[in-house]
């Protein structure tokens, strides 16, 4: 087995794509599994990969993680994307949980029913523009600095930047009213390891089609 990190999940977004973001922005090159069928998804099971049956599983150090905050955790703290001290963590811990419950609405969104997503679409603008953005926009005005905590490049900057994007690609418009966040957002797209990640050929994933949702479904179907 080679030292990269080893990433078992479907070939789409997901739950993974913030563990890709992750190691993309602090340079460290992975390997993916990409599941297809159900038939694979029930052998990890069988073979006790899955602590609690489920993906994203990531191989890393010689350990099998799962859960999706766990892993993130640990790829912050060992590539020094956590802060400086607990002070520092828990800002980046709760900037981090405001973002995933508003991407958590995002994930579903490609299965939504039809007659319900654009009633979706308006709650993911809703939350964005007055519960999260405003949040961040004042957070990088009030401190007048060029990163959400402590003046560093954190796990808390790349998670905002995944949103950011994932937000625009369903409301373009979606950072019109927040200046700060244009000048991140163009800050952040030029960060090497980000600029990277975002040109084509990266393992960063399409938005979820079709034929995504119906390898989840298969996959994971009971």
């Amino acid at each position: 087995m080679s030292g990269k990190p080893r990433l078992t999940y479907l070939n789409g977004r997901g739950r993974m794509e913030p563990v890709r973001w992750l190691l993309a922005a602090a340079g460290v090159e992975f390997e993916e599994v990409y599941l297809e069928t159900k038939e694979q998804y029930d052998k990890l099971i069988k073979d006790g990969f899955l602590l609690f049956q489920q993906v994203p599983l990531v191989e890393i150090d010689g350990m099998k993680m799962v859960q999706t905050r766990a892993i993130l955790s640990y790829i912050a703290g060992k590539y020094n994307l956590y802060g400086k001290d607990l002070k520092e963590r828990a800002l980046i811990d709760m900037y981090v949980e405001g973002i995933a419950d508003l991407m958590q609405m995002i994930l579903m969104f490609p299965f939504s029913p039809p007659d319900a997503k654009d009633k979706n679409l308006d709650s993911i603008k809703e939350r964005a523009t007055n519960r999260y953005f405003p949040v961040f926009e004042k957070v990088l005005k009030q401190h007048g600095q060029d990163f959400l905590v402590g003046n560093k490049f954190s796990w808390a900057d790349v998670q905002l930047m995944e949103a950011i994007l994932a937000v625009e690609e369903k409301i373009p418009a979606v950072l019109s009213g927040f200046p700060q966040l244009q000048v991140f957002k163009t800050k952040m797209s030029n960060m090497p390891t980000i600029k990277k990640f975002l040109q084509p050929g990266s393992p960063r994933k399409p938005p979820p089609d079709a034929h995504y949702v119906e390898t989840v479904l298969k996959v994971f179907k009971k």
